[in-house]
């Protein structure tokens, strides 16, 4: 058995590779690498002068590959540009527009722009699942705004772009302010974690592993990757261990009798680590069915 986006939308990506839009012979491949998502790109990755030639690579894939063993994204160009009306014009005359789980609007920083956008967007297909990419000063100032516009899916953190914007440093604690409040801002409008950018490193995996599990204690539920060899360990750094999981375990046995206060380690656990316990063996759960269906 083969599965698309349909049969895993219940579980949310965690890695998310991107591929540049004119670069069909890379299409396959990056879904072969096995992420749980692949974002076709006609943003950053491609020169403006082969905008066009994006589109038609993807329109022809889209149209002879029915399924795919992740979910597919197209991220498009920036809102209010004339590219991104293009784009529109493209993607609205796009058949099979179920083949495409989501759709990545990057530089998203006018609430009121954004809202008209994913309305739009909705009523083409209300299946997508849009996100939003906060990778300006701008952006970041009206990212509640921007997190409770209704139909929008995720928040993702454009790190790089924010530094270009803000010429700060690519270090954690420039990014600390602005990854802190995407986190707020995708609680407070009931969105899931939201999306860490991406690591340059391509070569390195302590860096990746570094990176990675520094989102995810900040709050942060997946990470964009910009190269098949980071995949693994951006799924690992995102994933409970067998060290959370046999801790989890052995506090849902200590709290089996109906006690919401007992000590495991030599440590006490009361109401919310037992939930955080619960929360880790569902997301393993989750994540290893989703896993075993794409492998049918």
């Amino acid at each position: 058995m083969t599965t698309d986006h349909l049969s895993t939308q219940a579980t949310l990506p965690i890695s998310y590779l991107f591929v540049p839009g004119n670069r069909p012979e890379r299409f396959s491949k990056a879904v072969d690498a096995a992420p749980d998502a692949i974002i076709l790109d006609l943003e950053d990755a491609v020169h403006p002068a082969s905008k066009a030639a994006a589109r038609a690579a993807i329109w022809a894939w889209q149209e002879s590959t029915p399924t795919v063993r992740c979910q597919r994204y197209i991220r498009l160009n920036s809102v209010g540009s004339s590219l991104f009306r293009q784009d529109l014009t493209w993607l609205k005359d796009m058949r099979y527009p179920e083949r495409c789980a989501g759709i990545f609007l990057p530089k998203a920083q006018s609430p009121e722009d954004l809202s008209r956008v994913v309305e739009q967007l909705l009523a083409w297909n209300r299946e997508l699942k849009i996100v939003a990419i906060i990778e300006t000063a701008k952006g970041l100032q009206q990212v509640e705004a921007i997190a409770a516009i209704p139909g929008l899916a995720r928040l993702a953190f454009g790190s790089l772009d924010f530094s270009l914007d803000i010429n700060c440093s690519q270090i954690p604690e420039a990014f600390l302010f602005a990854r802190n409040r995407i986190v707020l801002a995708s609680r407070t409008a009931d969105l899931p974690a939201p999306i860490d950018g991406v690591t340059p490193a391509i070569s390195d995996m302590t860096v990746v592993a570094q990176e990675s599990h520094y989102a995810r204690s900040l709050g942060f539920g997946a990470k964009l990757c910009i190269h098949p060899a980071q995949l693994s360990t951006v799924q690992r750094a995102f994933l409970p261990d067998a060290r959370q999981l046999a801790w989890a375990d052995r506090v849902l046995s200590a709290v089996s009798g109906g006690s919401h206060a007992v000590q495991v380690d030599g440590e006490m656990v009361d109401l919310p680590l037992i939930e955080h316990a619960q929360r880790l063996l569902d997301v393993a759960s989750r994540y290893a069915l989703a896993a075993k269906a794409d492998a049918c």
